[in-house]
């Protein structure tokens, strides 16, 4: 999960990697962005409210069996089905 927060200062999000930084000289091919997300796993600011880390694919625990959505508990699923790993 992501939080939202309009940008107070300039964004930019690269045009070719996608990193999300406030440094527009750190980046290739920049644009600005209105909005950023911050990662409550990684902390990383990004651009996609659905971005997944690698600290957030470990804590995944169970996958539903009726849609496939994957999550950290059974409760946030409806059908779920311990990860076998």
């Amino acid at each position: 999960m992501a939080t939202k927060k309009e940008t107070g200062t300039k964004a930019y999000k690269c045009r070719s990697c996608g990193r999300v930084t406030t440094e527009k000289g750190h980046l290739c091919d920049p644009q600005p962005v209105k909005w950023t997300y911050t990662c409550e796993y990684c902390g990383r600011m990004v651009s996609n409210p659905r971005h997944v880390c690698k600290p957030k694919v470990t804590a995944f625990n169970y996958v539903c069996s009726a849609c496939g959505r994957v999550a950290t508990g059974k409760e946030e699923l409806c059908r779920p089905a311990k990860i076998r790993g």
